[in-house]
């Protein structure tokens, strides 16, 4: 029986794929579980179609993160930190605090997106990455600067 596979899987190949499958394993699993449908030539077009939308969104969304990225490239934001002896930090600046800073400054960012390898633990000028989109990420300036 020949099925179109809605998604990816190991053992039988990728989202897509015309494939030759059982008859038992077709009706007992992939299509009651949605991850293939019968290859007949109307799912055939249907498939297509959602494929080129699906295409037409991707390349609408990276559009939209390209022109945040660089907007956000622009932008800088200072985090005043209390500080001891010796200018040592209490504490840190986190992805959630930078999150914050450009929510005062009119970006809704969530703080997942912001890519820090470790916590921001002294004073200075730091470049940030934020993850947009897969293909598009944008670097903000960080001023971590004395209260």
């Amino acid at each position: 029986m020949k099925v179109i596979l809605k998604e990816t899987i190991d053992a039988l190949g990728d989202a897509g794929k015309i494939i030759e499958v059982k008859p038992g394993y077709a009706r007992n699993f992939l299509i009651p579980k949605g991850k293939a449908v019968l290859a007949t030539n109307s799912n055939l077009k249907v498939y297509e179609q959602e494929l080129k939308l699906g295409s037409l969104r991707a390349q609408k969304g990276k559009k939209l993160a390209e022109e945040l990225a660089a907007k956000l490239s622009k932008i800088s934001v200072t985090s005043a930190v209390q500080v001891g002896e010796e200018d040592k930090i209490f504490g840190s600046v986190t992805s959630h605090n930078i999150a914050d800073l450009l929510k005062e400054q009119g970006y809704e960012i969530d703080r997942k997106k912001i890519v820090l390898d470790e916590p921001l633990k002294a004073l200075g000028v730091y470049d940030v990455a934020v993850k947009l989109h897969p293909e598009v990420e944008a670097k903000i300036k960080v001023w971590v600067v004395r209260e």
